[in-house]
């Protein structure tokens, strides 16, 4: 691991501790109108999504550690965990989450943590870029000897380059991506590195009112076996 990224999961790790007394803090703010209790509940989720992802980052450091065991995964269950802790966020935002199964091979080879924190970044990515009562489609399909799960947004199109590094497999490091403003690449780059740990391709197809981020996954033994 380069030393840049080192450096960025290093500064990671020490914001952790700042961003839980924030958060306890917000919990225990006295919102008496109910635009105190709006501003409560948006400080408490925010804190808690960038914990997730300094909690994601420092995972990303333990990578290279194998702590993280390969194992049957029901796909299915995986997006339904995710959908259903953020389906309130898209509500909120007012934009609607759509999911669609397609898949027979119902195991992959994969790790529980990993996949979640995979999807679950591309789902924000996707929230965060898309106007309001726009859609966002979360699939899956079969793809060969893997499993293709697949999160598409109607959001700004992806640029070129980043586009390339996606299709090559992996993000080296965190991108300032240029058409999606506001962006550091951070969940792009945590969802590549994880998706390479589990032997799974990771990709993004552009599209010219948005882009599909996805990952295929290998279908587990256990499940042919079946």
């Amino acid at each position: 691991m380069d030393a840049e990224v080192d450096g960025i999961l290093v500064a990671a790790h020490e914001l952790k501790a700042p961003l839980a007394v924030l958060r306890q803090l917000a919990f225990v703010l006295d919102g008496a109108t109910l635009h105190d209790k709006r501003i409560k509940k948006d400080m408490i989720n925010v804190s808690e999504r960038a914990i997730k992802q300094v909690n994601d980052l420092v995972k990303v450091r333990r990578l290279e550690e194998g702590m993280f065991v390969m194992e049957p995964v029901a796909v299915r269950e995986v997006c339904d965990a995710v959908s259903y802790e953020l389906r309130y966020l898209f509500n909120e935002k007012q934009q609607s989450l759509k999911i669609h199964y397609s898949n027979r091979s119902r195991l992959v080879s994969a790790n529980r943590e990993l996949l979640y924190s995979v999807i679950y970044n591309f789902l924000i990515n996707a929230m965060h870029y898309s106007d309001v009562e726009t859609e966002t489609l979360l699939s899956v399909k079969d793809s060969g000897e893997r499993v293709k799960v697949m999160v598409r947004d109607f959001g700004p199109a992806l640029p070129i380059d980043v586009w390339r590094e996606m299709k090559r497999g992996w993000i080296d490091k965190p991108l300032s991506i240029a058409m999606r403003p506001g962006s550091s690449g951070l969940g792009l780059f945590i969802a590549s590195r994880f998706s390479r740990y589990m032997g799974a391709n990771v990709g993004a197809i552009r599209h010219r009112d948005g882009t599909s981020f996805f990952v295929e996954l290998p279908v587990s033994k256990q499940a042919s076996l079946f």
